[in-house]
């Protein structure tokens, strides 16, 4: 497989990567958890060694499937996250996303108005 750095800290990750979301989340109900650990695990076999995951998958379940699947070769692999969603801890929906959505609205007519 061939690798690529990215930046200038040395990291070196594969070409290839995967991205784990429709794991558990995204793409109906999640997946059989044994067979996307052994999905996972196929794909580090196979020389991959970038997977990408988030705290919102799930909330926090793709994070810990991925995080479980790769604990044996952590030290061979690269997990990329996104985080900083702010969850209600209850029902793990994103909280004050209405109020971007109606800013966003209102931020674009006014700039549409104003290309007037």
């Amino acid at each position: 497989m061939q690798k690529r750095k990215l930046g200038e800290s040395g990291l070196e990750v594969s070409v290839l990567g995967l991205g784990c979301m429709g794991m558990s989340f995204g793409y109906g109900p999640p997946k059989d958890e044994q067979e996307m650990i052994s999905l996972i695990r196929a794909a580090v076999e196979r020389g991959v060694t970038f997977f990408d995951t988030a705290e919102v998958y799930g909330p926090f379940t793709n994070e810990e499937l991925v995080g479980g699947a790769l604990a044996p070769v952590r030290e061979q692999v690269v997990i990329a996250t996104k985080f900083g969603f702010k969850l209600d801890p209850t029902s793990g929906k994103q909280v004050g996303l209405e109020s971007r959505r109606r800013t966003s609205r209102r931020s674009r007519r006014h700039l549409s108005s104003d290309s007037r």
